[in-house]
């Protein structure tokens, strides 16, 4: 066989491996093994390169920016940080047409400025609006569908492990992909909050509660509860994404900055003692070690296709198929949304971009904004089935057996329509995505 038939055999082998249920990791770093021992006709070189790539992938000073940012998300979490949030922007907007549902978007935008999981937000919004929106009258689908959409912006809006794991693979800055994730994230959460105001004008039914209802009983903080309220998380912001960009220092160093900052807000408002301080370093421990595993198995399987030739073989077939940038670019975006149908987000990336990276070179796409658009592709298969990992959270942190998952999966449907328009956006004005780069 030729080293092209054994990269197109072991890839699909991959596909088949992880559809079985073996874990992504470990189903790259096998096929990788086997397709280079495959190709060189060497178990010797492929034991060589299975060493190598997991040394050469996380041995590496900037890998410290996932537990820092981890670590610094648990803690806010903790820190309640997001319940604040959400509190504090209900009071602002607790007159407007759906004024809870938009109070969740700024929340979770606000939030996301400070953890870098959507899976976190989902878990956290949950809990703190969605109880509320059932309390004034809002619709299940709506609260579940708004939560659920709007957890998105935790993986857009910097910091965000995504944007880290693709700053690895495409070897582009984690704090460039972090300054151009700052306008597309807060055009999604804009662009939320106008829809939820059409659809509470124009469709009713489906968003329930009353204009200006919420705020008859809700209990008004003064000026100097709501701002300390928000000085946490607006300390943290300003230190974490405003030394980046005024080149203060690193992502690294921004990691550790906010990992610290948010240790002590959390040791100030006394919600961390010993037992959640173990808990907390735990489930970092368990993310980081997942995340590793993630990054070697694809480095594995980026040498692996760079030896079968994969990867020039499509660049050369788009190319000739006459396809052309855009051409290119709907087909990847289609793709990836289908494989947010079935697979997680981090999978789609390991999966997909060892493959399309060299073509979007090739087409002399920038790099960052290709990330970008493929960021929220890749979150776009959160909330559409069957897979829809937030949909699933947001089922299981609810323990409510009135709301199916098919009442949240359709609640999700205005807020995939409103993801989609903003996408197509972000491709036709990348200028919006480069604004600050």
């Amino acid at each position: 066989m030729t080293g092209l038939e054994i990269g197109f055999i072991t890839l699909a082998g991959m596909l088949l491996l992880i559809w079985l249920g073996l874990h992504v990791a470990v189903a790259l770093g096998l096929t990788s093994f086997v397709g280079v021992w495959l190709i060189k006709d060497s178990p010797e070189v492929a034991v060589s390169m299975l060493a190598q790539g997991a040394s050469d992938s996380i041995a590496s000073y900037i890998f410290g920016v996932v537990p820092l940012f981890v670590l610094m998300g648990f803690l806010v979490s903790i820190a309640d940080i997001g319940k604040d949030a959400f509190e504090v922007a209900n009071q602002g907007l607790r007159r407007l047409r759906g004024g809870l549902g938009i109070a969740t978007v700024a929340a979770n935008a606000i939030f996301a400025a400070i953890t870098g999981i959507s899976i976190a937000s989902a878990a956290v919004f949950t809990r703190v609006a969605v109880p509320e929106m059932l309390r004034y009258g809002y619709t299940p689908r709506f609260a579940t569908g708004v939560v659920a959409g709007s957890s998105v912006l935790g993986m857009l809006i910097p910091p965000s492990l995504l944007m880290i794991l693709y700053g690895f693979l495409s070897e582009v800055s984690v704090g460039a992909m972090f300054m151009a994730g700052i306008v597309p994230g807060l055009l999604l959460a804009i662009t939320y909050s106008v829809g939820i105001m059409l659809m509470a004008r124009f469709w009713p039914s489906y968003v329930g509660g009353s204009c200006g209802g919420e705020a008859d009983d809700l209990q008004l903080m003064g000026v100097g509860e709501m701002a300390a309220k928000l000085l946490p998380i607006i300390i943290l912001v300003i230190a974490v994404l405003g030394g980046i960009y005024a080149g203060f220092f690193n992502a690294t160093d921004a990691g550790a900055v906010g990992a610290a900052g948010a240790l002590l807000i959390a040791l100030f408002k006394r919600k961390l003692d010993s037992r959640k301080l173990w808990q907390v370093l735990v489930e970092t421990g368990h993310v980081t070690v997942a995340v590793s595993f993630l990054i070697i198995g694809a480095s594995l399987y980026t040498r692996m296709l760079a030896l079968s030739g994969v990867p020039q073989f499509l660049v050369e077939e788009i190319v000739a198929a006459g396809f052309g940038p855009l051409g290119f670019l709907a087909i990847y975006i289609v793709l990836i949304v289908l494989l947010g149908c079935f697979i997680d987000s981090s999978s789609i990336l390991l999966i997909v971009l060892p493959l399309m990276l060299p073509i979007a070179s090739g087409f002399d796409m920038n790099l960052i904004w290709f990330g970008i658009i493929t960021i929220v592709a890749v979150e776009i298969g959160l909330l559409t089935p069957p897979f829809g990992l937030s949909v699933f959270v947001i089922k299981s942190t609810l323990n409510d057996s009135r709301i199916t998952l098919r009442d949240i999966f359709i609640g999700t449907l205005p807020f995939v329509t409103i993801m989609l328009l903003t996408l197509a956006a972000l491709v036709v004005f990348p200028g919006l995505t480069l604004a600050l780069l």
